[in-house]
């Protein structure tokens, strides 16, 4: 019996068994192909293709992720293109958007369909790291015999989602092989890599979209993915990034309804009292600092005698 069939009953035993598929999401994955979009793990297919128009108007769609990603794939490319690696940023339906690949590994990778165009999703190609990512919407890894297809047990990628700036998945970003020498281990550190480089991407979509905002960073241990928060001028937060969002509790209701940065992140807890002297000992020293510490300049900002001014400074304790 061929590799080919034996990767296919393979792929049927496990894929059968629901105790598997709750338990891995390699079998999870297997399972939807089969079930929900009736794949068959021997059938050869290449990954639907868009037209050129219909990629001219998905690529218009997606200008703005296409822009603020081009610095970033060009950088981690100049890292692994030359070990032999494919990189694709594709749109949340896995189309891929842009490629980027070394002159002498076009071939290989245009015969299996990593290629500007191609729909990289499950329902397409069946288990494979961008389909699978974008449907789990999370990082993964997947090694060779771990694709759905048999045709594709000869590639190992390793993809991460790129969420939007209200914490939705709108793109993913792949790193993608078909050396024999690829293993654990190697895609375990170009895994890191992409979502670093994803991370990046997200962080800069979201400052673009909040650009006249101040972002704070919330302190979330131990996660890659940016936990940034977009504040306005009054300290109400306007925008979240999806891993502040689940470290603060926050969904679009809540910072629809308005919630202050300083709450979230338990700063100034003082009693309700003296939350104006708060805000008007913060006033003060902005304008003293404007002044360059100058009191008569600063009073004449404020439009208030240098003996008032003296005495608030006494009160709130500005040195």
């Amino acid at each position: 019996m061929s590799m080919s069939f034996d990767h296919a009953d393979h792929v049927h035993t496990i894929a059968g068994h629901a105790s598997a598929a709750a338990s891995s999401p390699i079998a999870a994955s297997w399972r939807r192909c089969l079930t929900l979009y009736g794949l068959s793990p021997e059938e050869h297919r290449t990954p639907w293709r868009l037209t050129e128009a219909e990629f001219r108007q998905v690529r218009a769609r997606a200008s703005v992720l296409i822009e603020e990603a081009g610095a970033e794939i060009d950088r981690l490319f100049a890292i692994v293109g030359k070990g032999g690696c494919c990189l694709l940023l594709t749109d949340e339906n896995g189309i891929a958007l842009e490629r980027r690949g070394a002159a002498g590994d076009d071939r290989e990778f245009r015969g299996v369909g990593l290629w500007s165009g191609t729909v990289w999703s499950e329902a397409s190609v069946g288990t494979n790291g961008i389909g699978t990512a974008l449907a789990d919407e999370r990082s993964v890894v997947i090694l060779r015999d771990q694709h759905f297809l048999s045709q594709n047990t000869g590639l190992s990628c390793t993809t991460a989602p790129i969420r939007d700036h209200t914490g939705r998945i709108a793109a993913a970003l792949d790193i993608s092989t078909c050396r024999d020498d690829a293993n654990e281990m190697t895609m375990a550190v170009l895994s890191q890599a992409v979502r670093d480089a994803a991370a990046r991407i997200e962080a800069g979509l979201f400052r673009r979209v909040f650009s006249a905002a101040r972002i704070l960073l919330v302190p979330v241990e131990g996660r890659t993915a940016p936990a940034f928060l977009a504040v306005d001028r009054d300290d109400l937060v306007v925008g979240a990034t999806r891993a502040a969002r689940l470290a603060l509790g926050l969904d679009d209701r809540r910072i629809a309804s308005g919630v202050a940065a300083s709450d979230l992140l338990q700063e100034d807890r003082l009693e309700e009292g003296r939350d104006l002297d708060v805000a008007e000992r913060a006033a003060l020293r902005r304008v003293l600092a404007r002044a360059g510490g100058n009191i008569s300049q600063a009073a004449d900002l404020l439009g208030i005698s240098r003996a008032t001014l003296y005495r608030k400074m006494k009160k709130l304790s500005i040195n």
